[in-house]
């Protein structure tokens, strides 16, 4: 994309599963990338991510929350790809404050950096389709009633208003996508604290079983990881997306039994685990979810390229090739 081409561009979560894949795009697109990371160690920042393009990026460790920081690391930013976050559910009903901190206050300390210090800026920012909740009807679209079941869900939805908020009265253009089941390259395996496929790859990588909670007839769409970061890319160069959020999604419906099956087809090897749900995951479980992306492939032109058997081989080769560092 030669619209990035010389541009200044800011990752938040920049060493995370999302970031390091962006950057590597940017890098190739000739933008000047700076990834900021905190790199908690419970979170997805992970300095491997970025071992192949470390010497043509700039990588400040620091922590988003820091305002005197963000004042500094916000300035002559062309774009800021806003990744930062905790995205564990079960972890945002344990440790509510520390959800509360990273989702909403840390959004506020980066948005009153720009509003101060670049206020020229273009943002985007990654939500998710946690904020829905238990959908009323399917597939999901930007209409659909907000009501989150889970403490992650509501300081999500609170940091998406905040973006949009600083849009409407800063005119600080912002741009927020809803994102789905994000799988691929660099994503945290340790645990299923970013996805729950995470640990379900490094089972089947290491001869373990895949457990499913319940009947694994709940129905979920996925998204390759080349596939997001081209919508960021997207949505970062067209002027029509400011003040607008979006879905992303696939047609492609998939049950859990029927993924946890072609993930070990892809592996040539597995077994698959059932068990019932831990009372503390069952509260919070939001049963079939996929989303109505028209919205976003009727005013930017994106839909997905990749299928299912496609990301899961190309994700399942990267990691035979480099588990080490992921575990």
């Amino acid at each position: 994309m030669i619209e990035f081409k010389n541009l200044n561009v800011l990752i938040t979560g920049g060493l995370g599963f999302i970031g390091s894949n962006l950057a590597e795009n940017l890098v190739k697109y000739g933008s000047y990338v700076t990834c900021v990371d905190s790199l908690i160690p419970e979170y997805g920042g992970n300095i491997y991510n970025v071992s192949e393009i470390k010497s043509k990026i700039d990588i400040n460790i620091a922590d988003i929350r820091d305002q005197f920081s963000m004042n500094y690391i916000v300035k002559n930013k062309d774009i800021i790809f806003n990744l930062a976050g905790q995205t564990s559910h079960l972890d945002s009903m344990e440790d509510p404050l520390t959800d509360l901190d990273i989702n909403c206050r840390s959004q506020i300390t980066i948005l009153e950096a720009c509003k101060n210090y670049n206020p020229n800026v273009k943002i985007v920012f990654a939500s998710t389709r946690q904020i829905y909740g238990k959908p009323i009807y399917l597939p999901v679209d930007e209409n659909h009633p907000i009501q989150p079941i889970d403490v992650n869900g509501i300081n999500k939805f609170a940091g998406e208003s905040y973006h949009l908020l600083y849009h409407n009265v800063y005119g600080i253009n912002s741009t927020v996508l809803r994102l789905t089941n994000t799988f691929g390259q660099k994503m945290r395996i340790k645990d299923s604290k970013q996805t729950f496929l995470g640990i379900w790859l490094r089972n089947v990588l290491e001869n373990k079983p895949i457990c499913i909670y319940g009947d694994g007839k709940q129905l979920r769409d996925l998204n390759y990881i080349d596939d997001v970061v081209n919508a960021l890319l997207m949505v970062a160069i067209y002027s029509k997306s400011n003040g607008k959020v979006y879905n992303l999604g696939s047609k492609e419906i998939i049950s859990l039994n029927d993924l946890a099956e072609k993930l070990i087809q892809a592996n040539e090897f597995g077994v698959i685990e059932k068990k019932q749900f831990p009372k503390k995951l069952k509260k919070i479980d939001i049963g079939n979810y996929y989303s109505n992306f028209d919205k976003i492939t009727k005013e930017i032109n994106w839909k997905p390229k990749f299928n299912i058997n496609e990301g899961l081989l190309n994700t399942l080769n990267y990691y035979r090739s480099n588990l080490i560092n992921y575990i």
